[in-house]
C-alpha cells in the first residue's frame, strides 16, 4: 500500500471512530468555541458562545429572508437557508442565537458513557432536557434529531413551555414535537419542525450540545443567529449579523423612499427598479438628511454600505 492511500485510510477511520473516543464529551469546551468562530470579536456566553447583541435581534426581525440571503451570499455563505418547515405560529418571525444539540439513534454503550458523563456534571433528568437546562433568554433550541418523526419528538407541551420561558423563544428541530396544538397556543412559541406525532422520543440518543450540527444543507454553530419567517429558515455567523441588519434596514427605507416618490409620479418604476442614477441617489441623501429617524446608523455608513453593496 502506497503511503498516500495509507494516510487517507488513517484520516478516514480517525474521523469515523472520534466521536466515540469522545462519546463522553457533551459539548466543547471555551477554548474549542473559540476556535470554532474565530471571526466573531464581540461578547461572549461563559462557555465561548458568541453572543451577538439584544439590539441587533430585535432590529433583525424587520429584515426579509431575502435581504439576509443576499449578504449571506455576498460574504460568501452559500449554504445557510433551509426551507420546507412546519411553522408552528406562522406569520411570526423567529429570531434568535443558536443553542445547538446532536440527537442520534441509540447505541447503549455511547448512551451510557453520555448519561455517566452528564451525571458527573450535575445534569439532572433524562438527557432530552440537558440543552433545554443551558438556554438563556434570547436563544433559539436548534436540534438535529436526524428527521425522525415516528418515536421521535424530543418535546411536548411541558418542555416547550420550559424553552420558552428558558429563552422567550420556539424551536427549530430536524425532527417532531408533540402536543402540536398546546405548542400552538403558546404566544411566542414561533417553531420550525418536520413535523409532529402523538408519540415521544425512543431508541434516541443525545450525543452533543453545542457542538456544529447539520440542518438540511446547513452548517450551524453554536452562536449562529437563527432567522425564521413563513417556511424558511437562515443561519446567520454572528460576525455577519451586523452587516446583515444594517442593510435591510437601508433596503427597507430606500423602498418606502422608491414607493413614495412612484406614488408622486416624480420616476416610472422602471428607474426605482434599476441600479439609480446619481441623481436619484441625490433625492435619497437629501430626503435622508430631512427624515433621520429613519436610519439607525450613521449616513456614513450609509454610504459605506451603499459604496460596497452587491444586493
Amino acid at each position: 500500500m502506497n503511503t498516500s492511500v495509507f494516510k487517507f485510510r488513517l484520516i478516514a477511520i480517525l474521523l469515523l471512530i472520534s466521536p466515540l473516543l469522545h462519546a463522553q464529551n457533551l459539548t466543547l469546551s471555551r477554548q474549542e468555541m473559540l476556535d470554532l468562530t474565530p471571526k466573531w470579536k464581540g461578547e461572549r456566553f461563559p462557555d465561548g458562545r458568541p453572543k451577538v447583541s439584544d439590539d441587533l435581534l430585535k432590529r433583525l426581525k424587520r429584515v426579509p429572508l431575502e435581504q439576509a440571503w443576499g449578504v449571506l451570499r455576498a460574504e460568501g455563505y452559500t449554504h445557510q437557508y433551509e426551507k420546507n418547515w412546519k411553522n408552528i405560529r406562522e406569520g411570526e418571525v423567529l429570531v434568535g442565537r443558536a443553542l445547538t444539540a446532536q440527537y442520534m439513534p441509540l447505541r447503549p454503550e455511547v448512551r451510557e458513557k453520555l448519561e455517566e458523563q452528564g451525571a458527573k456534571a450535575g445534569r439532572k433528568g433524562d438527557m432530552v432536557s440537558w440543552p433545554i437546562d443551558m438556554l438563556s433568554m434570547g436563544d433559539v433550541y436548534v436540534a438535529d434529531s436526524y428527521g425522525k418523526i415516528d418515536n421521535g419528538p424530543i418535546i411536548g407541551s411541558n418542555l416547550g413551555t420550559a424553552i420558552l420561558s428558558k429563552s422567550g423563544n420556539g424551536v427549530v428541530f430536524n425532527g417532531a414535537v408533540r402536543d402540536l396544538r398546546d405548542l400552538e397556543a403558546m404566544p411566542g412559541f414561533t417553531s420550525f419542525v418536520r413535523g409532529d406525532h402523538p408519540s415521544y422520543q425512543q431508541e434516541m440518543m443525545l450525543k452533543a450540545v453545542n457542538v456544529a450540527i447539520r440542518i438540511g444543507p446547513v452548517t450551524v454553530l453554536p452562536g449562529d443567529v437563527v432567522l425564521g419567517h413563513l417556511d424558511g429558515v437562515v443561519f446567520i455567523p454572528p460576525h455577519v449579523v451586523e452587516r446583515v441588519v444594517k442593510t435591510g434596514e437601508l433596503v427597507l427605507v430606500r423602498d418606502e423612499f422608491g414607493q413614495i416618490r412612484l406614488k408622486e409620479g416624480k420616476y416610472t418604476s422602471g428607474q426605482v427598479d434599476a441600479r439609480w442614477t446619481p441623481e436619484i441617489e441625490a433625492d435619497f441623501a437629501k430626503w435622508i438628511s430631512a427624515n433621520p429617524g429613519k436610519l439607525p446608523f450613521s449616513k456614513e455608513e450609509m454610504q459605506e454600505l451603499l459604496k460596497d453593496r452587491t444586493w
